[in-house]
């Protein structure tokens, strides 16, 4: 019998941020979403300032430099099991 091995990587692979959540893509292939409501800092920011992200934290988070702010892949995971119980 064959055992599939699932690959954990919980670092961020993309970010997108629409009018409405922010999506997060993380490199073994989960996307996270969350409403932008949550972020005040990315909701009043422009298209260019929330396309403007880098990974922190050996990319585990997200930082957007020009609007100091930071969100962790931990907090979206716990948001995510939250939701799903």
């Amino acid at each position: 019998m064959a055992i599939s091995a699932v690959r954990i990587d919980e670092r961020v692979a993309d970010v997108e941020v629409t009018d409405a959540e922010l999506i997060v893509r993380l490199h073994d292939g989960r996307r996270l979403a969350a409403p932008l409501d949550w972020f005040p800092r990315l909701k009043a920011a422009s298209q260019v300032e929330r396309a403007h992200w880098e990974p922190a934290a050996a990319g585990l988070g997200i930082h957007w430099p020009d609007l100091d702010e930071d969100v962790s892949v931990a907090g979206l995971l716990r948001v995510a099991a939250s939701r799903a119980a």
